[in-house]
């Protein structure tokens, strides 16, 4: 298969043309035949104009790459190595939502024929690849897997908003159904991948890895979002405990903070959903998750009681929240828990506004049913900054101070402000 692709004699299609599968087409692009596939047209016609409706890439990006757009899933069947890098979320129960998967395997699997791959870079639970895409493909193509076509896995490693480290720049891991589906896979990735590939033993391993690299992250950054709630009541500063243990050659540099986004605060749950499917209803990685998903509460309470402290009338009170994408110079507002902050405080009848300049209104209004202010204005009784977006560096204590009324509270949930440049002149609070 690698060598039919790398001349030309074969074609790539990847399907999902998100924050992972249009960098994979467009780096794939650049060394073989690509055709690119999403269902939705009008981002395809953005990327047929050289726009990442994503924000992502710039329009150079595009350059130089062999690649044909379609949302028409017949030009599918012009392919024979798929990648499948459709969103895996979950639902509004914590349950893992695998229809875009399961859709997907299905279209490809109308287009499979005889000695066609089918490669697999959703994150998922282990097993899911070969006991729920795998026989979705056979039924649709009426081909066996293994004998008439192969499978593999290569979970996403993509950064948003990291220009340093692209797709090609991270380590890929790969597996394969067999040894030989393996190596075809490696190969191919490999020829585009900078960093290298690590052949995985198998596609549980993979998808295994993939979803605890997360989880890993998650628990971490939960033991010192508690930290921070338990500092919080003794009156300790966390950044400054943090700084301070950090000096210690093998203490881990994480930091609280809202735990949002695609990949950390979505991953633990195909890894608790399959355990609890096998009798084993894990306490770590819940409890994490417990605490996690309660920062955006704990926030807009501690800035309620701040605001009641100072003798405030909640019904009456103004607070801008700047930014809500999952994180930093970024466009990506997918499981955003700045967005629960919001829905938090409005529950106590304070009027919110959120700025934000990257993320985009319609979407926001779509995700959320929340509005966005185009631009910042004034006499608010609060700011929290929520993302450490680049435009918000730099303020310093007269621009908070100009945006708001007498005796000003600042929320800084980033910690991207020292507190000697905030207080006294404002009351600042931070994770």
């Amino acid at each position: 298969m690698y060598q039919q692709l790398k001349n030309k004699k074969k074609t790539i299609a990847v399907v999902g043309l998100g924050y992972v599968g249009l960098p994979v087409a467009l780096a794939f692009a650049r060394k073989f035949k690509v055709i690119g596939f999403d269902i939705n047209k009008d981002r395809i016609a953005a990327m047929k104009a050289r726009q990442d409706p994503s924000q992502e890439l710039d329009p150079e990006a595009f350059e130089g790459a062999d690649i044909e757009f379609t949302a028409d899933a017949e030009g599918l069947k012009a392919a024979h190595f798929f990648v499948i890098a459709v969103p895996t979320d979950v639902d509004a129960h914590k349950v893992p939502d695998l229809s875009p998967l399961k859709k997907a395997s299905a279209t490809v699997g109308r287009a499979l024929k005889p000695g066609d791959y089918v490669v697999y870079e959703s994150t998922v639970y282990p097993g899911c690849t070969e006991e729920d895409c795998l026989p979705i493909l056979e039924e649709e193509s009426g081909l066996r897997g293994m004998k008439d076509f192969k499978i593999g896995y290569s979970p996403e490693r993509i950064s948003p908003g990291d220009k340093s480290r692209t797709v090609v720049d991270i380590l890929k891991i790969v597996a394969g159904c067999d040894e030989d589906a393996l190596e075809n896979i490696a190969q191919t990735y490999g020829s585009i991948i900078k960093a290298g590939v690590y052949k995985a033993t198998t596609i549980k391993v993979a998808e295994a890895a993939k979803v605890i690299e997360n989880t890993q992250r998650d628990l971490n950054i939960s033991l010192v979002n508690e930290l921070s709630i338990i500092f919080d009541r003794m009156d300790i500063d966390t950044q400054e405990v943090l700084a301070a243990a950090g000096t210690k050659w093998n203490f881990l540099p994480y930091s609280p903070g809202l735990v949002g986004g695609h990949c950390i605060g979505v991953d633990p749950y195909y890894l608790l959903h399959k355990s609890k499917q096998l009798g084993y209803d894990p306490q770590v990685i819940l409890s994490g998750r417990r605490v996690n998903d309660g920062m955006p509460a704990f926030v807009a309470k501690r800035l309620v009681q701040l605001l009641t402290q100072k003798g405030k009338n909640l019904s009456t009170c103004k607070v801008l929240i700047m930014g809500i994408t999952f994180k930093e110079n970024v466009a990506d507002i997918r499981n955003s828990k700045v967005a629960e902050v919001a829905r938090e405080l409005m529950d106590f009848s304070i009027n919110v506004h959120i700025h934000d300049p990257y993320a985009s209104p319609n979407e926001v209004a779509h995700a959320y049913r929340l509005t966005l202010q185009d631009e910042i204005s004034s006499g608010y009784d609060a700011v929290v900054v929520a993302v450490a977006h680049q435009e918000f560096i730099n303020l310093d204590a007269a621009f908070f101070k100009k945006i708001m009324k007498d005796d000003p509270i600042l929320l800084d949930i980033k910690a991207i402000y020292k507190r000697k440049d905030m207080a006294p002149a404002l009351t600042y609070w931070r994770l």
